[in-house]
């Protein structure tokens, strides 16, 4: 996955609102949301290659979405999933025992990566990076995050698109319409106007190159009760709607 634009505490009917793009080489086999994990349960898509999730929720209210870090080194393919983390993470009963795995891992146990975790009363992004473990807290508000830091400017799918969602989020307090907020979302998402000048193909939110480029897309609402409702687009949003996915313990 690589954009993730996250509401947290900003919409008085929703706790916690994320929006994301995965982008991936089109040869990687995918399989889109089903039952990752049981006891507690855990849905999200499935990387068939390595049998992890890039955006999973489970039973207990959290949703995981993980992210590979850019860096100027190649992965190292010793390492262990960063898929497998984001079901682990899922399972996990609270943001802090969230907190507690990612400050406990190694550095050099998984290749760099960033990860939301996130309930309806809080979230955090932590990031691996060469240098440590960083970990940070979100306040009430509207976050993007990518390969890159927490709301990087230098980003920019961050930097193009920043604007138009926190203006989504404005919308949607004085409006509280719930369907507005998931078609200007899916409008944001399935936007190419990032590449209006020499901007790469892939410095746009929806990405579509010969070999590489947004393969799906999903919205998650929680609402202030903590049911989830969870939208996917099995291809780019540009081209595809979203369609509920039925949680079982709901």
């Amino acid at each position: 996955m690589c954009t993730l634009a996250v509401f947290t505490r900003a919409l008085p009917d929703l706790p916690l609102v994320v929006a994301a793009n995965r982008d991936e080489f089109y040869v990687r086999p995918t399989e889109g949301p089903r039952v990752l994990a049981q006891q507690p349960l855990v849905v999200g898509g499935r990387d068939v290659v390595a049998g992890g999730s890039w955006l999973a929720t489970g039973q207990t209210g959290l949703v995981v979405g993980i992210l590979n870090r850019r860096t100027g080194e190649p992965p190292d393919p010793a390492r262990a999933s960063r898929g497998a983390l984001c079901v682990a993470l899922a399972r996990l009963d609270s943001v802090e025992a969230a907190v507690d795995l990612l400050s406990g891992l190694r550095v050099d146990e998984h290749n760099p990566f960033n990860v939301l975790v996130a309930d309806r009363s809080r979230a955090i992004v932590a990031q691996n990076r060469t240098g440590g473990m960083a970990l940070h807290e979100l306040p009430a508000g509207t976050h993007l995050l990518t390969n890159l830091d927490l709301n990087d400017a230098t980003c920019e799918r961050i930097s193009r698109s920043s604007q138009r969602f926190q203006n989504l989020a404005a919308a949607h307090v004085a409006s509280k319409d719930r369907s507005g907020l998931v078609s200007g979302l899916h409008a944001v998402l399935g936007d190419h106007l990032t590449a209006v000048d020499d901007r790469a193909p892939t410095d746009q939110l929806c990405i579509h190159t010969d070999g590489f480029g947004t393969r799906s897309s999903s919205i998650l609402l929680t609402d202030q009760s903590g049911r989830i409702d969870y939208l996917h687009a099995s291809a780019a949003p540009c081209r595809g709607a979203y369609r509920r996915i039925p949680l079982p313990w709901q």
